[in-house]
């Protein structure tokens, strides 16, 4: 049986939320809170795969420190805008 959407998106919210570093909380549980709801199904399913990654990789990513992999490359550099925005914001 499929997994209803609301529900898919509310566990892709807490892995957002609850990454196991602090760094990967503040930048993915932010981003979540904005746009998952407005993924569609194919981006949705490209979240998912980068919250599989590992924080160690996913943050040299975002902080555009190391390359992302290519399946994942574009979804990064807009989470990594979105979270230099939010961070200029608050200074």
């Amino acid at each position: 049986m499929s997994e209803l959407h609301e529900h898919r998106l509310k566990r892709l919210s807490m892995r957002s939320w609850r990454r196991g570093t602090k760094e990967m909380d503040l930048v993915l549980g932010p981003w979540s809170d904005v746009h998952l709801a407005d993924l569609s199904g194919a981006k949705l399913d490209t979240y998912e795969q980068l919250l599989d990654e590992n924080d160690q990789d996913l943050l040299p990513w975002v902080l555009g420190q190391a390359e992302a992999p290519e399946a994942l490359r574009d979804l990064i550099a807009e989470i990594g805008v979105f979270a230099r925005a939010r961070l200029r914001a608050h200074h």
